[in-house]
């Protein structure tokens, strides 16, 4: 038994797309192979670890003798966005899936609500990136104290307002309020997110870090409940802890960017708990795959390699690291919506005498039903562990 386990999601970093993909209108999506196209990666730990070992992908080298156990995982969850990959990572399949108003905007029945709840118009209301939306509407939200609603590719409603302007508790109960209509079946989005910002003009408005999601609570116990309930730490870090609706959540820690990210899952290694550190990296996602921007994603993961070194060398001879993803977004493909592909799995100890290709796993779901394996709690209802073939 592993004593800890870091468990890091590479937010959207697809490799590949899956059989299904042509049902998401992802036909050919491949997010890392076409980052590789346009962004030559020079990644030396990761291909150590054996991420060209996991499937065929070109300018991605296999190595002789890996030293981690890789493999790949299907999604079977009817949905490709963030809630749905991690709560099926955790054990739950979502046979529906979360709605999104991605390409009409919110109805004008909701929007009418809104407005009245609130006492503030609305103006927005279209999918775009947080940036560009302050930057078109920031001026006038200053003027007017108009909220800025948008949404993106996830099943998501924003309000972006700015400090000065609608103080930051103030924020968050305008977005509690917006959480509780859209408890409504027919408005029922997976987050409600605050998404306060700061500066002049449009010229130098920026996003602070009071960024607060209202996310619905998993409809039942996940692997995080199980480890939980079985005494373990669960240590959230990034947006796992929005993610879940604090569910199963018994420590958590907000990041400002990968960076910080991986400098705090790396502080975590030198301090004593028994159970889980989960992280999420989120900047592959909204950064690069729905900005379209294949270079930048790729230098991100050029960065993420530097630092994984030290990750590495900071782990126990009890310490399991794993590294997975959550879906695709691929940077080349149409639109800015996420894609439908398989995950890659990466596990390393420092004790792997014989790396195994762990295949093409079932589910999502088979890196939570290894953790409650390991820690020797409750399993979920799908998912088979490989912690046997890890160990």
């Amino acid at each position: 038994m592993f004593k800890r386990i870091f468990l890091i999601v590479l937010d959207s970093l697809g490799i590949g797309e899956q059989e299904d993909a042509e049902a998401f209108h992802d036909k050919g999506a491949h997010t890392i192979g076409h980052i590789i196209e346009k962004y030559p990666l020079h990644i030396p730990n990761l291909v150590e670890l054996g991420y060209g070992n996991i499937t065929d992908v070109k300018g991605l080298p296999p190595v002789t003798k890996p030293k981690a156990h890789v493999g790949k995982m299907r999604e079977i969850s009817s949905g490709k966005d963030t809630m749905t990959g991690h709560w099926e990572l955790m054990g739950l399949q979502i046979k529906e899936p979360f709605q999104t108003f991605t390409d009409t905007g919110f109805p004008q029945d909701l929007i009418d609500v809104l407005e009245d709840k609130t006492g503030h118009k609305i103006v927005g209301n279209k999918s775009a990136s947080g940036t560009e939306i302050i930057k078109e509407y920031g001026e006038h939200h200053m003027k007017t104290g108009d909220l800025i609603v948008y949404t993106s590719a996830d099943s998501v409603l924003q309000i972006a307002m700015h400090e000065d302007i609608i103080p930051i508790e103030r924020q968050y109960e305008i977005s509690q309020i917006a959480r509780d209509i859209m408890m409504e079946p027919k408005w029922k989005v997976g987050r409600i997110i605050t998404r306060p910002f700061i500066g002049n003009n449009k010229e130098d408005f920026t996003r602070t870090p009071n960024r607060h999601d209202y996310a619905l609570k998993p409809f039942d116990k996940t692997v995080l409940n199980f480890l939980e309930d079985n005494g373990n730490d669960v240590i959230a870090l990034g947006k796992i802890n929005d993610i879940f609706d604090g569910y199963g959540i018994t420590s958590y820690s907000k990041t400002t960017s990968n960076e910080d990210g991986m400098h705090q899952i790396i502080a975590q290694t030198q301090k004593d708990f028994k159970g889980l550190c989960f992280l999420n990296l989120v900047d592959f996602d909204a950064l690069y795959g729905h900005r379209r921007d294949p270079i930048g994603y790729g230098k991100a993961i050029e960065a993420f390699d530097v630092q994984l070194k030290t990750l590495i060398e900071h782990l126990n001879d009890d310490d399991l690291l794993i590294l997975t993803a959550d879906h695709g977004n691929d940077p080349i493909h149409h639109g800015t919506d996420h894609t439908r592909e398989f995950v890659p799995v990466i596990a390393y100890h420092n004790h792997i005498q014989s790396p195994k290709h762990l295949g093409i796993r079932g589910t999502f779901a088979d890196l939570g039903a290894t953790l409650s394996d390991n820690f020797k709690a409750e399993m979920p209802t799908i998912g088979t562990s490989f912690l046997e073939e890890i160990k």
